[in-house]
């Protein structure tokens, strides 16, 4: 079942250790500075029930996707990624302390999108709408 739960701010102490941590940033924090939010929960409606357990955040499953091609990680490095580096956690807008999620969750997610979302993942989405904004 998706209920939207992407809050778009990044929490407070997020943005202090990825700060201290990377004064200049890096490319995944700037994604984030440069473009805000990329999706929306509401984006990935259509391929999920309306009834069931509360599911990820499918905004952040499709950065999380992006930046998994990007890096060229497997679905178990990505979730470990997501748990453990601070420009993730950034760019996901994610409190330090988050636990992520089990690896199987973005297959999951994948076979979603392939059953049914208008959504299209891919790097050059990320510069398309870096484009668009400038």
């Amino acid at each position: 079942m998706l209920t939207p739960n992407y809050d778009h701010e990044i929490p407070e102490m997020t943005v202090e250790v990825a700060k201290a941590a990377f004064p200049k940033g890096n490319a995944v924090m700037k994604i984030r500075d440069e473009l805000g939010p990329l999706f929306a929960d509401e984006e990935f409606a259509a391929v999920y029930p309306t009834i069931g357990q509360p599911t990820e955040s499918p905004a952040r499953l499709a950065l999380v996707t992006i930046l998994q091609f990007m890096e060229n990680l497997t679905d178990r490095e990505a979730s470990d990624a997501v748990r453990s580096r601070i420009d993730w956690k950034y760019l996901l807008g994610l409190e330090l302390t988050d636990p992520g999620f089990h690896y199987s969750v973005l297959s999951e997610f994948r076979q979603r999108l392939l059953a049914g979302s208008k959504v299209r993942l891919s790097p050059t989405l990320i510069w398309s709408r870096r484009r668009a904004k400038l």
